[in-house]
């Protein structure tokens, strides 16, 4: 729903060196010596939702020269969800969810040199906001031996922050702030340059902010299938469980994202299997054996659970896995191979990872089933694709041939079943997914209103118009899920990626069963065809458990 035509505040900023601050400045783990610390410029309230910030600083990040006439444009280097440069700050209370890495060209080379700078998004770790990008921090890469080029402000890094205001406890609007780390001896006073370009940048964001607010819709709904303060109560349990693993991480990826966006996807399953299978007939799963004794600090270990366990697909660094299986949750993670964290995870984790390469086109062949390397995939277990990539169509595929109890799938990158997935796989998807069959016009236009309505439901507010491949993607997976038999639930998470929407199937729609089965074994057989799928192989050999290829 579009927002109601409101008229802009004027631009009220205030220096921060005026009174006591109501939030602190940034700190980081490295912020002694003095001159290494953030210090905050300028400040002025901003009363828009924060889910607008994203997608104003983009406009920051990728036209450098609406706010520099000494600048000609930015070329993106690289943008990544997943590896956060070390030069980029760690501040407390925030985890990095995204960097682009871009270069600055000035509009006089002969003058002014270019520069390489790290553009990074932070969303909160945890509390109302977590998940949710409220901070950008600029980071100069400053080639040994040289300086900044004129343009840039004698800072090491500059900080864009959304401070939100507790919705539950006040109605006062948020505050935006700019707060840099000033080299050695660089002036911050009123009259200083420094001062002054952090001042037109404010009102710059400020301007971003309100002009996507003219046209702002809704962007997602939190929160959907948990309540917000069951799902906190929970999380924070688990956090305290489980924080450790930040300073134990293996992996070469920052240990804060993915530390913390597992947990919290680990608490967003076990809350909804508790919900899903609490009438479920086969209670034999409820609780773990040897857990009957509850602990009050794990409420969840006589919780409902999948009562064939889970399967979570290309499980990457097993951290979900591990979690889970800690927890007395029995289940599968399963991979091409094996990565480093494995070997120091429990023994109990250590036995749920498996090396093994799946292979969907064996359900043509029933009979291939038996005794062979799919024995993961089992009636009633419940899949997880987790930003499962190339496998990410297949999840509702499977759990159809399957008879799976559910799954849950939080689509990253865009793949259908044998290719990558582009626009003109959403053009062509709506009559595969009507059977091939040719409506007439009344018809169309009655579906043409069933589609609006149903897109509307997945929860994608402003990008559910089809303008990014992301979103094409995402609805084009519900409609797969639906063409199937699911009944389409999705959720915005509670974790610290943009990439946090969720689609997850529970209940199946009403008809004959086997016509879903039917689509699925036809998709199978299509993949089959074009011959474009090939089962990858395993990389090395599975040091846990049986060998699988």
């Amino acid at each position: 729903m579009a927002a109601p035509s409101v008229q802009r505040p004027r631009f009220n900023p205030s220096p921060c060196d005026v009174g006591p601050l109501h939030v602190p400045p940034l700190h980081t783990p490295d912020s002694n010596p003095p001159h290494s610390r953030f210090q905050p410029l300028v400040s002025c309230p901003i009363d828009v939702p924060l889910e607008l910030f994203e997608t104003a600083v983009s406009q920051l990040i990728h036209h450098p020269e609406y706010n520099s006439t000494l600048i000609l444009r930015s070329e993106t280097i690289s943008d990544s969800e997943t590896i956060m440069p070390i030069s980029v700050p760690r501040p407390e209370g925030y985890s990095p969810v995204r960097n682009v890495h871009r270069k600055l060209l000035p509009r006089r080379p002969g003058r002014d040199t270019a520069l390489e700078q790290h553009c990074t998004l932070y969303a909160f770790v945890a509390g109302e906001f977590a998940g949710l990008s409220s901070m950008l921090i600029l980071t100069p890469l400053i080639p040994e031996g040289e300086s900044l080029p004129y343009y840039h402000p004698t800072v090491s890094h500059l900080a864009f922050r959304f401070i939100p205001s507790n919705t539950s406890t006040t109605s006062d609007p948020g505050t935006l702030r700019i707060e840099a780390v000033p080299f050695a001896g660089t002036p911050t006073d009123l009259n200083s340059r420094l001062y002054r370009t952090a001042l037109a940048l404010l009102e710059t964001l400020y301007r971003y902010l309100w002009g996507v607010l003219t046209h702002y819709q809704k962007r997602v709904q939190h929160d959907v299938l948990i309540p917000r303060e069951v799902y906190q109560d929970v999380y924070l349990k688990m956090r305290e469980h489980h924080k450790e693993l930040v300073n134990t991480w293996r992996e070469t990826t920052d240990p804060l994202k993915h530390v913390f966006e597992d947990i919290g996807i680990a608490t967003f399953l076990m809350l909804f299997w508790k919900d899903i299978f609490a009438a479920s007939p086969d209670l034999g799963a409820t609780a773990v054996q040897g857990l009957n004794d509850i602990d009050d600090g794990s409420p969840w270990k006589s919780w409902p659970r999948p009562s064939r366990g889970f399967l979570d697909l290309g499980c990457g660094n097993g951290l979900l896995t591990h979690i889970l299986s800690a927890e007395g949750y029995s289940g599968y993670g399963i991979d091409l191979r094996a990565r480093t964290s494995w070997a120091h995870y429990s023994e109990s984790s250590q036995a749920a990872l498996k090396v093994h390469a799946l292979d969907p086109t064996q359900f043509l062949s029933p009979g291939i089933n038996a005794g062979s390397r799919e024995t993961f995939l089992r009636p009633g277990v419940f899949l997880i694709g987790n930003h499962a990539d190339e496998l990410t169509p297949w999840i509702p595929v499977l759990a159809t041939l399957t008879s799976a109890s559910g799954y849950l799938s939080i689509p990253c990158c865009a793949w259908v079943f044998d290719e990558r997935f582009t626009r003109s796989s959403a053009t062509s998807s709506r009559d595969f997914f009507s059977d091939n069959e040719s409506p007439d016009s009344a018809t169309r236009e009655g579906e043409d209103e069933d589609e609006a309505a149903f897109i509307a439901s997945l929860g994608l507010g402003v990008e559910g118009t089809h303008k990014s491949q992301y979103s094409a993607y995402r609805i084009w997976l519900a409609r797969l899920s639906r063409w199937l038999g699911w009944k389409i639930e999705c959720d915005t998470l509670r974790i610290p990626s943009t990439r946090n929407w969720a689609i997850v199937g529970r209940e199946r729609l009403p008809g004959d069963q086997s016509v879903f089965v039917e689509r699925a074994r036809r998709i199978v057989e299509g993949v089959v065809r074009r011959g474009a799928f090939k089962t990858r192989t395993p990389e090395g050999k599975d040091r846990y458990g049986d060998s699988h290829g």
